[in-house]
């Protein structure tokens, strides 16, 4: 399995993550001259040699009409900042405007376009939470400028070119104290780029300065398949992405490309055993824990004291799902004390495809892994398929392999 894994021990910024994603590829010019080509207008791209605390890697300079855009901290240092400060003669965009430089205007996949309006959305969105405005009135200050879209469009665009499998990110360092915004002095992290890091793993530290903006936030958010520890895997390539300043520790991103051959995850297994509720209460029970998160739950009867028949009901979920689970367990049936074990858990990598066939679209699901690879059709598009045809499954699934 192909894996990236993104290390922000000291935070993420759009100009950073390129950087370290750009030394991943094998032809960094060509990437380059392809983003020159694009045509945004005033726009150059280089990729410039840095040197942070002796680690040697790549600063992604942009410039429009010849200017690079400073970092804008309040009273500190920190990376390009990305959300604030206006009055530098670069303009203010709305989310249509964004849209129209997209769409209409950069020659790239179409996958990309949308995943760089995706990410652009994330935004929009955090924006109109922090100021109550509605998303496609937020003025994206210098997030809407042609320096950040091609900050964005380069790591949307190398996104697609690694075509990893997955894509795991490290615990963001957020930085602290304070910066300052086209909106006034805010606390770090901003209450954009804190809107967007809801659910993910963030930290302060001692080191003042914004060391995670709105922008390096959002592509965060979107790309990551799950956040957490560097998983086992064999390294192919290691990119470093730097920031334009200087701290104690190394101002970057590092970006690890690996193969790993299997997934491995920690789980829990939360048990516990009943002898006074019915097939129904059960299942109703298992409908809910399954609502809040659990990845299986089944049932094993068995006999109990008095010589009553019981059912033991196991219910699998990852760690950060326990209170939840135990919450909906105690809420939905009759028990009065639940076990607890850890497991881990090997899986092999999982997909589905979309086909479009004589008969609607059709789910297909793949997996893989440990030399094996497996294909079979979505229960319910089979079943669908089945009531309208008035045909058995079997012959459902003999016509969707002829199709």
């Amino acid at each position: 399995m192909k894996t990236l894994y993104l290390d922000c021990s000291m935070g993420a910024a759009g100009d950073m993550l390129a950087a370290a994603l750009l030394e991943l590829l094998p032809d960094r010019e060509a990437f380059l001259r392809g983003m020159n080509g694009l045509g945004i207008p005033g726009v150059e791209i280089k990729g410039e040699d840095s040197v942070k605390c002796g680690i040697h890697g790549t600063h992604f300079a942009v410039t429009v009409n010849g200017q690079e855009e400073e970092s804008c901290d309040w009273g500190t240092d920190s990376h390009k900042h990305s959300h604030d400060h206006g009055g530098d003669g670069h303009s203010h965009s709305h989310m249509h405007d964004i849209a129209h430089i997209v769409r209409d205007h950069l020659d790239l996949p179409e996958k990309v376009k949308e995943d760089i309006l995706a990410v652009y959305g994330l935004i929009a969105d955090a924006e109109s939470q922090v100021h109550g405005v509605p998303a496609d009135q937020v003025h994206f200050h210098e997030v809407g400028s042609l320096d950040a879209v091609a900050d964005i469009a380069a790591v949307c665009l190398l996104m697609y070119r690694l075509d990893a499998d997955e894509v795991i990110v490290s615990p963001v360092h957020v930085g602290s104290g304070q910066v300052r915004c086209a909106h006034g002095i805010l606390p770090v992290p901003a209450p954009a780029t804190a809107c967007i890091l809801r659910d993910v793993p963030i930290y302060g530290g001692s080191i003042k300065g914004e060391l995670c903006t709105p922008t390096g936030a959002a592509l965060l958010k979107y790309f990551a398949t799950r956040f957490g520890d560097m998983p086992p895997m064999r390294l192919t390539a290691a990119g470093y992405g730097m920031g334009k300043k200087d701290f104690e520790a190394a101002n970057c991103v590092r970006a690890l490309l690996g193969e790993r051959e299997e997934s491995a995850d920690v789980v829990l297994e939360l048990s516990c055993n009943v002898d006074d509720m019915t097939a129904e209460e059960i299942g109703f029970a298992m409908e809910r824990l399954f609502d809040s998160g659990a990845l299986e739950v089944y049932t094993i009867p068995l006999g109990m004291k008095k010589s009553r028949p019981g059912t033991l009901l196991c219910v699998m979920c990852r760690q950060e799902k326990r209170e939840e689970i135990l919450r909906t367990l105690y809420q939905n049936t009759t028990t009065i004390g639940v076990r607890e074990t850890k497991s881990r858990r090997y899986v092999m990598r999982r997909l589905t495809e979309k086909l479009e066939t004589p008969y609607g679209t059709v789910r297909q699901k793949k997996s893989q892994g440990y030399g094996v690879d497996r294909v079979k059709y979505e229960y319910e598009d089979l079943a669908r398929i089945a009531r309208e045809q008035k045909m058995s499954l079997w012959e459902v699934r003999s016509l969707l392999d002829k199709a």
